[in-house]
């Protein structure tokens, strides 16, 4: 068994994610790639302190990157979109 903050890496703060934030009260996370679903609860409920409805995982692929005439890819890393229970918000710490 993992710690929780070893299975969360960071939370992810894109246009996407904060409309999810605001319509479905769902958080979206970097997590580490080998995961599963209810590490992934567990944690999250550990770090915050709220109540987990569901999980959704995704993994997203590296993307290919070139320097010259050589060409390497960015290391693939997995997504979690965490939905809140009604009640539960996570507070996190926005762009100014």
């Amino acid at each position: 068994m993992r710690e929780p903050r070893q299975v969360v890496v960071r939370p992810l703060m894109t246009e996407k994610s904060m409309r999810l934030k605001d319509e479905r009260n769902a958080v979206t996370f970097q997590v580490v790639p080998d995961a599963n679903k209810v590490e992934i609860r567990q944690a999250v409920e550990a770090i915050f302190n709220v109540k987990v409805r569901a999980v959704r995982t995704s993994t997203v692929e590296g993307k290919l990157k070139r320097m010259g005439r050589h060409q390497g890819r960015r290391p693939s890393w997995k997504k979690a979109v965490v939905t809140l229970a009604p009640g539960h918000k996570i507070e996190l710490v926005e762009g100014v």
